[in-house]
């Protein structure tokens, strides 16, 4: 859309119930110059590429910018496609047409007149499907307030202010591509060692090239590993059922390899995760080009979650930028307030477990939250029956852990699992099993709620109603698990099943079935009813302050440098706020202010 490339072939509009008009490229910025923006709102299908082009190209600023396409996802989270066509298929609506396809590759001036009008009517057909699902979601209650943020997240690309540092993002992909050829390298030279040196003139008699293709290569990676005695570790492919390599980083097989007692296994690994995971070096790239085109547009995608959260699109997925490691904070630190401003970024404090002790009616662990109380030495202290201070960073890791990683029915061999990636301590099963049973006994009320939630599904598998939380906002209906937005928590065609012998509750999403239970139906609310608040406090930050980016629990916004201090006590101060259906819930905040994303 910012390339000299791109040309307007024409548009079609659309005012209220009024006939919908198609204008070709002559009369395309007449028309939209015709309009008084200043109280319309702008309904698209995909409003991010619409909207960008009228704001870029055009310089129109509307009262607000909606779609469908996020309408789409919010009603419907687990279809597999939210195009246009698709949506219209669904409603039973109409066609879209293929017209498109003639188009692909012609500039204005290929069209004859009839291959132009053809178009026209394309275009029109779609404004007319666009606006009746607009019409049909608005009637079935989209919320309005989801409707202000699904406009905040639009801004963030359609009206950026946000500017990318050219220079450090350059620096930054040198030492990436440096590091990667270091470890690729070393993979040759350990290997060079004592390997079978047949095996190894033919892996690597292309040089670089030739390690680079036995990284990107599953088979020669794993003939590679048995070449030094190690059984290629595998796994249960979900989307085929059948045997694939578990070379992925999370795999635990893998996780296994990069502690190999053999240093030349480790380098190998460590190589081809370096080589094969390209994002950081990919991404940067792509930063790069987009530091040239002017601001930065935030791409975010509304409700890409189906608890509602936000999610990357674009292949520029905000919510993942490494802030640990060797690449930590480098793209975030490229990423600046324009000229005059600064920005701030404010993350709500463990919302997660905070949301999950109030729902289940936990009042002790509540009020500690409340107090302001380190929980996580207060669970340390009851695991290691004494006292646990700060001054105590193993046992109050450890407590950090079982808080955040214990709350949805996670058993003893994940727990030791979690404990010993991020404690660094290796407890057997026997005592990984008696930290379980203690953060069980001591939070009753939440293994209580873990068991209100799997009533839940039996409950809406047959179309009955249940409240499951302890403070009354959760409820399971036959729409699904409703929420503080207005929206639902949706299990489509939840049923029970045996497998292996067991008996355990499964839903289609995108087509695919997935496994549900208790545990993870709480997560869900738990993280959607996080979202929720966080949601209306970006609202009241947006009223005075331009909201550019919201990851995880997290909202950025600029404010200028000469009200830095104000701005920032104010963002705290919204994080802070509880939203009139969450007066019990504690809430806490920590915020940071630079002149980049990585300075706060």
């Amino acid at each position: 859309m910012r390339s000299p490339q791109f040309e307007t072939i024409g548009v079609a509009i659309k005012i209220d119930d009024g006939e919908t008009v198609w204008y070709p490229k002559p009369a395309v910025a007449d028309a939209l110059a015709a309009i008084d923006w200043s109280d319309k709102m702008v309904v698209c299908q995909n409003t991010a590429f619409d909207g960008a082009i009228m704001a870029w190209r055009y310089d129109i600023k509307p009262m607000a910018w909606f779609d469908i396409l996020g309408m789409s996802r919010a009603l419907h989270p687990h279809e597999k496609a939210h195009s246009l066509a698709a949506q219209a298929n669904r409603e039973e609506i109409g066609q879209k047409g293929d017209e498109v396809l003639n188009a692909l590759g012609k500039h204005y001036s290929d069209f004859t007149p009839e291959e132009l009008a053809k178009y026209g009517e394309y275009c029109i057909n779609d404004v007319e499907l666009t606006y009746t699902l607009f019409k049909i979601y608005m009637e079935r209650g989209f919320p309005k307030q989801e409707l202000k943020l699904l406009d905040l997240t639009l801004r963030m690309y359609i009206e950026p202010v946000l500017e990318l540092d050219l220079p450090l993002l350059k620096t930054h992909l040198e030492e990436v591509r440096e590091r990667k050829l270091t470890l690729l390298e070393t993979v040759r030279d350990q290997m060079l060692k004592d390997a079978n040196p047949d095996f190894v003139h033919t892996i690597f008699s292309e040089g670089t090239e030739g390690i680079k293709k036995l990284l990107m290569s599953n088979e020669k990676f794993a003939e590679t590993l048995r070449t030094f005695d190690v059984i290629p570790p595998t796994k249960i492919s979900p989307a085929t059922g059948k045997t694939a390599y578990a070379f992925a980083k999370t795999d635990d097989g893998m996780k296994a390899l990069e502690e190999h007692p053999d240093d030349r296994v480790q380098s190998l690994v460590a190589a081809r995760l370096g080589n094969k995971t390209t994002l950081e070096e990919t991404r940067t790239e792509r930063f790069i080009g987009m530091a040239g085109r002017g601001k930065f547009p935030i791409p975010l995608r509304y409700y890409g979650a189906h608890s509602g959260r936000w999610s990357g699109q674009d292949k520029v997925n905000m919510q993942n930028l490494p802030a640990r490691g060797a690449n930590a904070n480098k793209i975030k630190s490229a990423i600046r307030a324009p000229e005059g401003y600064v920005i701030i970024d404010c993350d709500s404090a463990q919302i997660e477990a905070r949301t999950l002790a109030w729902l289940a009616g936990q009042d002790d662990l509540v009020q500690a939250f409340e107090n302001k109380e380190d929980v996580y030495c207060i669970m340390a202290s009851a695991i290691y029956n004494r006292p646990i201070t700060k001054a105590d960073k193993t046992e109050r890791q450890v407590g950090k852990t079982v808080i955040l990683g214990a709350g949805y029915g996670v058993g003893h061999v994940k727990l030791r699992a979690f404990l010993k990636l991020a404690a660094g301590v290796d407890y057997t099963e026997q005592e990984a099993k008696g930290i379980i049973d203690t953060y069980r006994n001591k939070y009753y009320r939440i293994p209580e709620l873990w068991r209100r939630a799997n009533d839940a599904l039996s409950a809406m598998a047959v179309g009955n109603s249940m409240q499951i939380d302890a403070v009354g906002l959760i409820h399971a209906t036959d729409k699904g698990i409703t929420l503080p937005s207005g929206l639902h928590i949706q299990y489509p065609d939840l049923m029970k099943i045996t497998h292996d012998g067991k008996e355990q509750w499964t839903y289609l999403s995108k087509g695919m079935s997935s496994r549900v239970y208790g545990g993870l139906v709480l997560e869900n609310f738990c993280q959607a009813v996080a979202r929720c608040v966080v949601g209306e406090q970006m609202l009241r930050i947006a009223k005075r302050y331009k909201v550019v980016l919201t990851v995880h629990d997290a909202v950025a916004c600029i404010a200028p440098i000469a009200e830095a201090k104000e701005a920032q006590a104010y963002v705290e101060e919204c994080m802070s706020w509880r939203p009139k259906w969450a007066q019990g819930l504690p809430l806490a905040c920590e915020s940071g202010v630079g002149a980049s994303y990585g300075d706060c």
